[in-house]
């Protein structure tokens, strides 16, 4: 495709499909103002957002410097998806201190107890190209960095486990009925090798290789490996003690981080990663809630997105994204802003959030 073609063929982009982000912010002379090797990077990383035009984002970087390599085009699809006003900086606050306020929804309802909470980081060893432009060699050299550090973890009692690999003729390799298994217990990623968004982007790349997951013993910590990012580390639980979930993960991620080499990190945009969706805490924090008389028993999300959205909170069906919700309302919600807001803030809004969906379920 030559330059005039895929300047033509974003613009067709922009126009049936405003909502791709890297169309919308495309600019034809910034791109004809890079010489020819960054011209090449950028092509491949806004590739996905070209072929499917369909894409929110429509970019995922390959390495870790492309956010401030490309800025005057990421930044803006930044500041749009992220909702950061133009003219204030892009900043990326942290902030671990579960201690500072209680987050316990079980104490406003006892069936509140009983959700399912689930919170992880995405995190890129500073050392190795993003998941995008990879080789095969070089996944499974991760996977080998990864599984080493997870061999010492497994000595820590709190977060003591096994590594589960899907690459073949790894020593830590599970057959097919486990993987699948462990995909139905929602524990392990999907196949990605279907995924349209994902192929074009390079990151479904040499499927299964390099790929697979740690898990504790008691099931409540895992890392995923060579999915979307290098690493998704996470903490799950039953209860709603949103507290106890986040002080894992951080417990975790500190161990682990000790292990492995730097990740990458940037003062300006937190935690690097693949999809710029993903970047500052890097994290996604939801659970489970049963909303039935939100969602006139599953059969409708209007409402409860509608409430959701001016609490800060995306919801989804229990599928994940674009499923319905349970016949008995069970939704997934989750604090849709990740970057410029600290891990802490992440979890305040979605206790404030479900807290108040809860008292609207209720009325």
């Amino acid at each position: 495709m030559t330059d005039e073609q895929l300047i033509a063929r974003i613009d067709e982009v922009k126009q049936s499909h405003p909502d791709n982000l890297m169309a919308r912010h495309f600019d034809a002379d910034y791109y004809l103002g890079l010489d020819a090797p960054l011209q090449a990077r950028l092509r491949k990383i806004i590739a996905s957002g070209v072929q499917n035009e369909n894409s929110s984002m429509g970019a995922y970087a390959m390495a870790p410097d492309d956010y401030a390599q490309f800025a005057p085009l990421l930044d803006a699809m930044i500041r749009d998806f992220h909702g950061i006003e133009a003219g204030t900086p892009i900043a990326q606050p942290h902030d671990w201190d579960t201690s500072a306020v209680t987050s316990d929804l079980g104490a406003i309802d006892a069936k509140l107890k009983q959700v399912s909470m689930r919170v992880r980081v995405a995190r890129n060893v500073a050392s190795f190209p993003l998941p995008g432009a990879m080789s095969k060699e070089q996944r499974v050299v991760f996977e080998d960095v990864a599984a080493a550090a997870f061999a010492k973890l497994a000595e820590n009692p709190d977060f003591g486990g096994q590594y589960l690999s899907i690459t073949p003729g790894s020593p830590y390799e599970i057959d097919a009925a486990e993987y699948q298994r462990r995909v139905a217990a929602h524990q392990m990623f999907k196949d990605m090798s279907g995924d349209k968004y994902l192929n074009v982007a390079g990151i479904s790349g040499d499927w299964p290789y390099g790929r697979g997951m740690y898990v504790s013993e008691a099931e409540d910590f895992l890392v995923w490996v060579g999915e979307e990012d290098h690493l998704r580390i996470m903490s799950m639980q039953t209860g709603g003690d949103l507290n106890a979930l986040f002080a894992r993960l951080h417990d975790g991620l500190q161990i682990l981080g000790d292990l492995l080499p730097a990740f990458a990190m940037s003062d300006k945009y937190g935690a690097i990663a693949s999809c710029p969706t993903n970047l500052g805490a890097g994290m996604r924090c939801s659970l489970h809630m049963k909303l039935p008389h939100l969602t006139k028993s599953g059969t409708d999300l209007t409402r409860v997105t509608t409430e959701a959205k001016s609490r800060g909170l995306a919801v989804r069906g229990a599928g994940g994204e674009h499923s319905d919700a349970g016949s008995d309302g069970l939704v997934d919600v989750s604090p849709s802003a990740r970057l410029g807001v600290s891990e802490m803030q992440i979890m305040r809004r979605l206790y404030d959030g479900a807290a108040a969906l809860w008292a609207l379920e209720t009325v």
